[in-house]
């Protein structure tokens, strides 16, 4: 018996982007699928990054595609059409994805600070932006603190800046050569505020550790970065609200840099799915009618995932272009719709690759096949903020009954982080060594 899967319509449903500058990004990376397909396996199984294939993004100016056109860039500024291309990605190989996603989406915020911040924060933007079309910058970000320190920005007495601390969990960090940072500030004599100073890899200060050893993205290259009294010059450091503002305008900027990378889990279970039904396909047997039921509930889930994330990216891409909203409205409006599309991915996009394994049986469970790989990676998206499980049950069911709560996840991670008194006087050998 021959099967064949069914033909997907491309209307929606993240299979074809809208724009023009969608097609071409996504003509442009489907020209690096075969490469990226080709050493994902030996990558996972290693836990090493694949530079090679960010080497020639970079000299081929793929790191640029979210890049203002005003900037050199291709002009990718359509979520929707940023989705699609990080899904096609995905099929592919999940941590290619998710490093290549922390790229484009840098793209897409400082692209926003270019256009709207104040004159120090457009001439930085713009000098990051330039170096990411020229192939000179891998932007990467530091958001969450290592449990073991704080991360601060003290005054350096002549107008600048010292970083110290360590962050965790920071994707692509192989290859970053600057680290947009998020810290507060310390000794200034003031409330202290959230900052996003700009690190270069260069800076004395700072080391990149080699630490990381994943259950699934172990090719994603998401290690520590300690900083030991880096040398920040105050042009390099975005300087944020007050610690505690309760500033809801901060989650559109937080949903525009992660929203996209939902597409990361779908394409996952795209891929199992594709995987699990050319298996069936290849067998002398017509599947049983469990095995039938299996695939057509399987289907039916990827196809709710899609239609949600589309739903959820199109909104969010009409927002985006709407400043005539308060602007904390204008957030909330925002994040609610992602943090529904994200539930509904957490849930449904592990379901379908544990249904893919039950498919093909035991063959799959060997650390080498590749819905084992898929199996990994999936899990990885319910511990991405914004937010992880407890965090969007405690935002979608303020945002239901009228709580008031600090929706910033930074703003709330500087706060929790004083009032533990976490060990910011702890050497930097010490940070290092844990």
């Amino acid at each position: 018996m021959s099967l064949r899967p069914a033909r997907q319509e491309p209307i929606a449903g993240l299979y074809e982007p809208v724009t023009p500058a969608g097609h071409a990004v996504l003509d442009r990376l489907r020209g690096y699928l075969p490469l990226i397909r080709s050493t994902a396996a030996e990558h996972d199984r290693a836990g090493t990054f694949p530079t090679g294939t960010f080497d020639t993004f970079r000299k081929e100016g793929m790191l640029g595609a979210t890049v203002p056109t005003e900037l050199g860039g291709m002009g990718l500024d359509r979520l929707y059409d940023v989705a699609v291309a990080i899904l096609a990605v995905a099929q592919a190989d999940a941590s290619t994805a998710l490093a290549l996603h922390m790229q484009f989406s840098r793209g897409l915020t400082l692209g926003y600070e270019w256009r709207h911040g104040g004159p120090a924060a457009r001439a930085l933007a713009e000098r990051l932006l330039r170096a990411m079309v020229a192939g000179d910058a891998v932007v990467c970000s530091g958001i969450k603190d290592h449990h073991s320190a704080v991360t601060t920005l003290t005054p350096d007495g002549s107008g600048g800046w010292l970083l110290s601390g360590r962050k965790t969990l920071v994707s692509a960090g192989p290859v970053g050569t600057h680290f947009v940072i998020n810290a507060q500030t310390d000794g200034t004599g003031e409330p202290p505020r959230l900052a996003s100073p700009v690190v270069t890899r260069d800076n004395p200060g700072l080391s990149v550790l080699d630490n990381w050893d994943g259950l699934g993205m172990r090719a994603s290259g998401t290690v520590d970065i300690v900083f030991d009294n880096c040398l920040i010059p105050a042009s390099d450091v975005l300087m944020r609200d007050p610690v505690g503002a309760r500033n809801d305008a901060a989650l559109a900027g937080q949903t525009v840099s992660s929203i996209a990378m939902l597409a990361i889990y779908i394409g996952v279970a795209q891929a199992a799915y594709d995987l699990t039904v050319a298996a069936l396909a290849r067998r002398p047997e017509p599947p049983q009618a469990a095995a039938q039921t299996l695939v057509a509930d399987a289907g039916s889930r990827l196809y709710a995932l899609r239609a949600t994330a589309s739903t959820a990216l199109t909104t969010i891409d009409v927002l985006n272009t709407d400043t005539s909203l308060d602007p904390g409205e204008r957030g909330r409006q925002m994040m609610r719709p992602f943090q529904h599309a994200k539930m509904m991915v957490n849930q449904l996009a592990p379901s379908i690759v544990s249904d893919c394994l039950t498919l093909v049986g035991g063959a799959a469970f060997t650390a080498g096949h590749p819905l084992a790989r898929c199996y990994r990676d999936v899990r990885a998206g319910g511990f991405m903020q914004p937010y992880t499980y407890v965090d969007a049950v405690d935002f979608l069911s303020s945002q239901a009954f009228g709580i008031d709560r600090d929706n910033n996840y930074m703003s709330h991670w500087a706060i929790r982080a004083r009032s533990q008194g976490s060990a910011t006087a702890e050497s930097p050998s010490k940070l290092l060594s844990r």
